[in-house]
């Protein structure tokens, strides 16, 4: 499945960009994000509950920054582990351009997911990324605009 769009954040790129790097503003804007550690060098770990239609989950993944070009893009790569659930997998490309109320951030991002979660239909799965992918960039202009 594909997800993409470009959101205006009311502050200066190089605060955006501070904040995409910034292990606390991620922590903060992931939905049912419980831990999240690590740095832009070394990659993240992170644990996440996550519901999706019938199937609970407590996702245990990785995350690695790529094609790093501050402070105007990087490619994010990541894989969660939900036991039983399934997996879930995905690559997004972030770029940030300045803009007359801003920074303009936008994303496109590819993701699979596989055993229990991808019985569940597209339709669903497709949904409930598209809801996690709006939560977390609205939570993301929050933690920024606020700071």
């Amino acid at each position: 499945m594909e997800l993409n769009d470009t959101i205006v954040i009311a502050a200066p790129r190089d605060v955006v960009w501070a904040h995409l790097n910034s292990a606390d503003t991620l922590r903060a804007s992931i939905p049912g994000c419980e831990e999240l550690e690590g740095s832009p060098e070394d990659g993240f770990s992170a644990t996440v509950k996550a519901k999706v239609g019938p199937v609970r989950a407590t996702f245990k993944g990785a995350v690695e920054l790529s094609e790093i070009n501050a402070p105007e893009s990087y490619v994010i790569t990541g894989e969660g582990k939900g036991g039983v659930a399934g997996f879930a997998s995905g690559v997004a490309k972030v770029s940030l351009a300045d803009h007359e109320d801003g920074t303009a951030l936008t994303y496109d991002v590819t993701a699979k997911v596989g055993g229990k979660l991808a019985q569940l239909g597209n339709r669903l799965v497709g949904g409930f990324a598209r809801k996690m992918s709006d939560q977390f960039f609205e939570n993301f202009k929050d933690a920024v605009e606020e700071s």
